[in-house]
């Protein structure tokens, strides 16, 4: 009925520049590095398929990560989160290219 996708083409294509990049990954010379860079790929990726801007968002989050809890600013991480009403609208703004924009079968009108 259409509801569903029939294939898991999304997440093989979410996955490609990981799989691509993964040789040049192997010099990240410490741990830490490799930890920093997986987690800032997994931002990247999320911002990307919540329809985000990754650039705005990753500005907005280190603007505000160091001011976590303090008046005026994200009262906890789950402002972080894609899903936050507390980002402003910019990072709502997503890129053309990157923008997951793909309609489904089933959409009603």
């Amino acid at each position: 009925d259409g509801r569903l996708e029939i294939s898991n083409n999304r997440a093989e294509r979410s996955i490609k520049p990981f799989v691509i990049g993964r040789k040049n990954w192997i010099f990240a010379n410490t741990p830490n590095g490799a930890r920093a860079s997986a987690i800032y790929y997994s931002l990247i990726v999320s911002a990307r398929e919540n329809g985000l801007n990754p650039f705005e968002y990753l500005t907005w989050i280190f603007a505000n990560a160091p001011n976590l809890g303090k008046p005026g600013y994200a009262a906890s991480v789950k402002d972080f989160l894609p899903g936050s009403t507390v980002m402003p609208e910019k990072v709502f703004t997503p890129q053309p290219e990157n923008a997951n924009t793909e309609k489904y079968a089933w959409e009603e009108n």
